[in-house]
């Protein structure tokens, strides 16, 4: 058994289950092996009831005290039950749970675990779980794994479907040296996969992650590396001249570029103008601006008679910057002529729009990722503007030049990464950055509270519909378990919520809710449906965060906001205060933890992502081993940016050093690790588009 052997070759795998796995993007036993614990459940000693604190997930001993009290709202039955031992008394609180009320005899004892909570002067703990003395036992110290599941899926299961992966899976020869494994303190990579999904201890897993993550960043800094070795030795094919289109169009836009926009302007014409090809980052805030940099980048090379590409993540982002650049044409007559190229469009469409983009009629080609498929052939493609999702690589080089083609490239990032991090993540690229905004903005007004103000926000979110306006919120998870281990804090999910919100605001309001899991189609009919104000409230997780543009959105609430680092919440907080009204962002965080308010509370106090980006930096450290995720472009398996900062500067000097010494990894002791990160480049996801 291999990392290619489908995961339907596993005993208890079946048809339906093989689907269900798929819905996770696991369909090999490689994939299985990758797809790490989000985090660990510890079963620690019962503590007595009064040393239950709350914001803690904690279990006691305790005898029911009293009849379990039924009642139900609307299809929802609520069961509260109070427990009490020598010292003090708790109460329980079970959803859609009545048989219960059987099942918890006045006078039994039981061992009860969950998270702790204060509802005004009590504590009480929602949902618990329930076990005898013998059977929290065999759990007590133990680290259990608890992975992404979707609906159907169950945590045991999938422990099971990996326990047995691992026992019959075919580990190959270590491809790190033995100097590099000594230098770097790193464990095998069997031990690695061995540890993470099953833990004897703390220290031992700490040590697993570390290398995995190692690893993950060693292979990405590599071939970073590599791209940037193959990008310098490039002469451009097409030098271009600033014309008089730019500066009209710049004279009639009806507001001035700021002083960052102007250098970053002049930066990207100095680079198109000279011998080699441009290979250039524009870094900048959440509206700051990148998008009419690249407008002008785009008009200055259809104005020397070539053609430009303009790649987004999303059909809906591409259609909207394709209308928005069809409404630049007729305002300020521009020379563009667009064509769109989406893959939801019909055969007919598409070979229409083939045949424009051979023959150069089209001069600017908007779409996604298929820009740059084999069908499309270009006449004189010299610029292409990506973003941060579609991180311009290798191959996709390799294959513009086996056309005949060295275009320019220009990635747009709207991620804040400080700067010791970004030299070593955009190794590859020339940095620029936007780090002012536009002087007619208006700054989001933010707050940061738990749970309780949900009422309260509620009713604003229903006061802002009523004016005519619209609503984010976003949720981490898509669906199902609703418990998270991690910091104790309960996770809300994005079909549940969806259900919730309709009952709590108004009739008239629409709700829906979007997640990555649905059909493309589905997805870009949301969407539009949002962005043409037939949704009122959009109850979505972070797929929206390189989401359309949308003026008439005005507030932002994020639930679980502990659970999401401080650059991605920034990022989140984007998609609002881009019109004339005053936008709003609420953090609602699940965590009674003092530190996670404190956390948070720099979102409050700050709008500048950069400061954020910093300050997020500084917080966070290797004692968090899961928990707050970053997204966006480096959105790695296992490895964070932030809390993993040195053992990223630790893979950079390992690979600065592997190249320094052999930089076609042609010794012996190198060869099977120029193996590993060939099938790395040509075979796993999160290389294929660096």
């Amino acid at each position: 058994m291999n990392q290619d052997t489908p995961v339907i070759e596993l005993k208890g795998v079946g048809e339906k289950t093989q689907k269900l796995l798929e819905k996770l993007n696991i369909r090999t036993v490689g994939d299985l092996l990758s797809a790490y614990p989000r985090d660990y459940e510890v079963f620690g000693e019962p503590v007595k009831v009064s040393e239950a604190s709350a914001g803690t997930v904690c279990a006691v001993y305790g005898a029911v005290s009293g009849i379990p009290n039924e009642r139900r709202v609307r299809k929802l039955s609520i069961l509260n039950v109070n427990i009490a031992d020598s010292s003090g008394s708790l109460q329980l609180t079970f959803y859609n749970m009545p048989f219960l009320k059987k099942t918890l005899r006045q006078g039994g004892f039981y061992i009860f675990r969950g998270l702790v909570q204060t509802r005004g002067a009590s504590r009480i703990m929602e949902q618990p779980k329930i076990f005898s003395r013998e059977d929290y036992a065999k759990l007590t110290d133990r680290l259990v794994p608890r992975y992404s599941l979707t609906k159907g899926l169950t945590n045991q299961s999938l422990q099971k479907y990996v326990k047995q992966a691992l026992s019959f899976y075919e580990f190959g020869p270590e491809y790190f040296s033995e100097d590099l494994l000594e230098e770097a303190s790193l464990v095998s990579e069997r031990e690695a996969l061995e540890t993470v999904h099953f833990p004897q201890n703390h220290d031992s897993l700490v040590q697993a992650r570390r290398r995995l993550v190692f690893d993950e960043f060693f292979s990405f800094l590599f071939l970073m590396r590599k791209n940037k070795e193959f990008c310098d030795g490039l002469a451009s094919n097409y030098r271009l001249l600033e014309t008089a289109d730019t500066v009209r169009f710049l004279e009639q836009l009806p507001f001035p570029l700021t002083r960052a926009q102007q250098k970053v302007w002049q930066e990207i014409k100095d680079d198109v103008g000279s011998a080699r090809c441009m290979n250039r980052l524009v870094q900048g805030d959440v509206g700051s601006g990148k998008t009419i940099v690249a407008v002008l980048a785009l008009l200055m090379t259809a104005a020397n008679g070539y053609q430009g590409a303009l790649m987004a993540p999303t059909e809906v982002l591409a259609m909207q910057h394709f209308e928005t650049i069809q409404d630049y044409v007729k305002q300020y007559d521009l020379i563009f002529r667009p064509v769109l190229l989406v893959g939801s469009m019909s055969a007919k469409e598409k070979r229409e729009a083939y045949g424009r983009i051979a023959s150069g009629e089209a001069n600017l080609i908007i779409g996604t990722h298929a820009l740059i498929q084999e069908k499309v052939q270009y006449k004189a493609l010299a610029l292409v503007v990506t973003d941060e999702q579609h991180r311009f690589g290798v191959r996709q080089r390799e294959h513009l030049a086996e056309k005949g083609e060295n275009p320019h490239i220009l990635v747009m990032s709207a991620t804040p990464i400080p700067r010791t991090l970004a030299i070593i993540l955009y190794g590859d690229l020339h940095i620029s950055v936007i780090d002012e905004l536009p002087a007619n903005r208006l700054p989001i007004k933010n707050c940061v509270v738990n749970t309780g103000y949900r009422p309260k926000a509620y009713r604003f979110i229903a006061g802002q519909v009523e004016q005519g306006r619209q609503v984010y919120v976003i949720c981490p998870q898509v669906e199902g378990d609703s418990e998270d281990a991690e910091g104790g804090a309960p996770l809300e999910n994005v079909v549940d919520y969806t259900e919730k919100l309709k009952s709590a605001l108004p009739a008239g309001v629409q709700v829906a809710y979007l997640h990555g899991k649905m059909r493309p189609a589905d997805k870009n009919r949301i969407m539009e449906q949002f962005a043409s104000r037939k949704i009122d409230v959009l109850v979505s997780t972070t797929v929206i965060e390189v989401g359309i543009n949308v003026p008439n959105a005005t507030v932002m609430m994020v639930e679980n906001a502990e659970r999401f680092g401080l650059a991605q919440l920034h990022q989140l907080r984007g998609r609002v205060g881009r019109g004339e009204h005053q936008s709003y962002c609420i953090f609602i965080s699940a965590s009674e933890k003092e530190e996670s308010m404190e956390r948070l509370q720099i979102l409050n106090k700050s709008n500048d992502g950069f400061f954020i980006a910093s300050e997020d930096l500084k917080l966070r450290g290797p004692g968090e081993l899961f928990g707050i995720r970053q997204s966006g472009e480096f959105s790695f398996r296992i490895g964070d940016i932030y809390s993993d900062a040195s053992v990223l500067k630790q893979a950079s000097k390992a690979v600065d050093r592997i190249l320094s010494e052999d930089p076609g990894l042609e010794k012996p002791a190198n060869l099977l690790l120029k193996q590993h990160l060939e099938a790395a480049a040509g075979n796993h996801v999160d290389f294929r588009s660096i």
